[in-house]
């Protein structure tokens, strides 16, 4: 199914949130995520699914000063 990331047009098969994460590399990660403008903390990725459609932000944080 076609998807946003991160403002990029993808073609995925992951279905949740958390499945998505796996699918490109991000597993084990620390990173932030939000589906359709909604922050979605780590303990509900996996009960987010994704539709056809579906905007999703990854952020990882940034050190520095």
């Amino acid at each position: 199914m076609k998807i946003t990331v991160n403002d990029e047009t993808q073609e995925v098969s992951a279905t949740t949130l958390a499945g998505l994460i796996d699918e490109l590399g991000y597993g084990g990660a620390r990173i932030a995520t939000a589906l359709d403008g909604h922050f979605v903390p780590k303990t509900e990725r996996l009960r987010a699914t994704l539709a056809a459609g579906a905007r999703v932000e990854i952020v990882a944080p940034m050190q520095g000063g």
